[in-house]
């Protein structure tokens, strides 16, 4: 099965085939290095999402207590 990309107004535009049954009404596309052309369902990042971010804690305890002091990352 191919399509072809046809020329819309300013934009270019490939057609779905019938026998492919999207599961959702809006996509991201990108392009590989190598010309391929991959869409992808769009879906809200809950970390974008104020009515997330409220009813959630997201803070993360320390591993080991106690309060960062600067000095948790050693230098080489």
């Amino acid at each position: 099965m191919s399509v072809k990309i046809r020329k819309v107004g300013n934009s270019n535009t490939l057609t779905v085939p019938n026998s492919i049954k999207p599961i959702a009404h809006e996509f991201d596309v990108f392009q590989g290095r190598d010309g391929v052309i991959v869409y992808v369902p769009k879906h809200d990042n809950p970390f974008h999402n104020e009515a997330f971010i409220e009813s959630h804690d997201l803070k993360q305890p320390e591993e080991f207590g106690g309060k960062l002091v600067g000095r948790e990352i050693p230098k080489d």
